[in-house]
């Protein structure tokens, strides 16, 4: 299946425009009765849409992994983002880096200097992120009271691309747009493929 994309911008002079590509009408009258709301998570698209950023809602298949929502979309690797969530001490940190790469705790633990850093489990995060489905948070976390540390290589690309708290609904934005709606920490803390044994 191919995405439908979604754009959605906003101004200060107008309402907001939604326009969805034309393939979405085609299909609906092909029998394909799936659904196609936008869904994704409310704290996210409100904060998006009062701050007249510019974003597009990228439809997709389920999937669970920021890697095979990359193939799917047909979104070069480097520019999906993909969350994880660490424990540094006794609080949460969300850890932004493109979704073939991993996170290096040994780099993490120099970045906090502590020991004490760890991958928070699921049981963890569950209820960090309220209004997203468990493992598809956005890289938002300061709208959800959790600092955010971008890895460096994210830095690079023109445009970001993430899952919108959803497992079904990814939005494609400019890179610079997110830096100055985040302003995460940038460091490097990435492992590449290549560096994984």
């Amino acid at each position: 299946m191919k995405h439908i994309p979604t754009t959605v911008t906003s101004s200060s002079i107008g309402p907001l425009s939604l326009s969805i590509h034309p393939a979405a009408d085609i299909r609906r009258e092909a029998g394909d009765h799936r659904r196609y709301a936008m869904s994704i998570s409310h704290t996210l698209k409100e904060y998006l849409d009062r701050e007249h950023v510019h974003y597009d809602v990228l439809p997709h298949p389920e999937a669970f992994r920021a890697l095979a929502i990359a193939h799917m979309l047909h979104t070069p690797e480097k520019e999906m983002a993909k969350v994880v969530i660490v424990k540094v001490e006794n609080r949460f940190v969300m850890t932004v880096l493109p979704a073939s790469w991993q996170v290096d705790l040994h780099r993490l633990r120099t970045v906090f200097m502590t020991n004490h850093v760890r991958l928070a489990t699921e049981e963890e995060g569950k209820d960090l992120f309220p209004d997203c489905e468990l493992g598809a948070m956005p890289p938002f976390g300061i709208l959800y009271g959790v600092p955010v540390y971008v890895d460096s290589s994210l830095t690079e690309d023109r445009e970001i691309v993430f899952q919108a708290g959803t497992h079904s609904e990814a939005i494609r934005m400019r890179y610079v747009d997110f830096a100055a709606l985040v302003f995460p920490v940038v460091e490097e803390f990435h492992r590449s493929p290549s560096e994984v044994w």
